[in-house]
């Protein structure tokens, strides 16, 4: 992980962070007319369209293994179908600020499962500490009360976190099955495969996928899916070339306070004081995962 990141690093990453940010608010203004199945097959299928485009221009060999299909087959489950649907569903019930709020546990979940399954990502104390709080930040944005209470909120709450470790859980997926593959293509044949599940799922359980729907929606449609889900991922590995994973985490601090913003602009949205100590516990425990707030101390005490 370079200790340093240029500028142009620093803009993409902001752009990123701005494409993934607004993707809540998005995707909230879709659901007012389209179920969130239909959400998810929109956005895996003109996404999978426009990748696949990307792939034929630059003459990128497209993988026939069966067993590499059904590596996206998993991937497209745990890294689009099942995450986008249960967040979908959940921003039916909570506001798209906390969702992207509750959304940043992804890297927290990214780091226990990661030593569950990889011995180079054992458990450190730096890390533990960072994890717990992680979670002691989640806890917060969902509110102590909805912990021992019940509602359609909370199970909201619940979904959105549900998709995180799901997210989690794909990484690692990818990581076993996908090395070796070019990054355009994995995320193409990951988004077809996802298609090929969320779009049989919308249509048994939402009715047939209507095309004659609102400008509004078709817009909104249009964002999420090709901007915020393919030019998203062509972005995602161009940081992650630049920066290095370690801060390219940097992104997901940076995209709650996008959606908080847009969803108080665009819907009148608001945002929990505690959802707020959240967000702001769970930044602390990125700093403590990164581990470079730490080694900055230390460096200015030996001088």
């Amino acid at each position: 992980m370079p200790a340093t990141i240029s500028l142009r690093a620093w803009i993409e990453l902001a752009l990123l962070a701005f494409l993934w940010g607004a993707s809540f608010l998005s995707i909230r203004i879709a659901l007012d007319e389209i179920g969130p199945l239909t959400a998810v097959a929109h956005r895996t299928l003109w996404a999978a369209v426009l990748l696949w485009g990307v792939v034929w221009l630059q003459g990128v060999p497209i993988p026939l293994a069966p067993r590499v299909w059904g590596a996206f087959l998993v991937m497209g489950l745990l890294n689009n179908v099942i995450p986008f649907g249960l967040m979908a569903w959940g921003q039916l019930h909570i506001s798209s600020g906390l969702t992207s709020v509750l959304n940043a546990a992804t890297a927290i979940w990214g780091v226990l499962i990661a030593a569950l399954f990889f011995a180079d990502e054992r458990l450190t104390l730096r890390k533990l500490i960072g994890v717990g709080l992680g979670f002691l930040g989640v806890i917060f944005a969902v509110g102590p009360g909805s912990i021992v209470g019940f509602s359609l909120q909370n199970l909201a709450q619940l979904a959105v976190i549900a998709g995180t470790l799901s997210y989690a859980l794909a990484s690692v997926w990818a990581r076993k099955t996908l090395v070796g593959l070019a990054p355009h293509c994995a995320a193409a044949g990951m988004l077809s495969a996802a298609t090929l599940i969320a779009l049989p799922l919308a249509w048994v359980f939402e009715g047939q996928p209507r095309l004659w729907l609102a400008p509004l929606t078709w817009g909104a449609i249009a964002y999420y899916a090709l901007g915020a889900t393919a030019l998203a991922y062509l972005l995602y590995y161009r940081v992650l070339k630049m920066a290095g994973a370690g801060n390219l985490m940097l992104v997901t601090l940076m995209i709650p306070p996008i959606a908080i913003v847009l969803g108080a602009w665009v819907r009148g949205e608001t945002l929990a004081p505690l959802a707020w100590l959240g967000l702001g516990v769970l930044a602390l425990g990125f700093a403590v995962l990164d581990g470079r707030p730490l080694r900055m101390i230390q460096a200015k005490r030996m001088k």
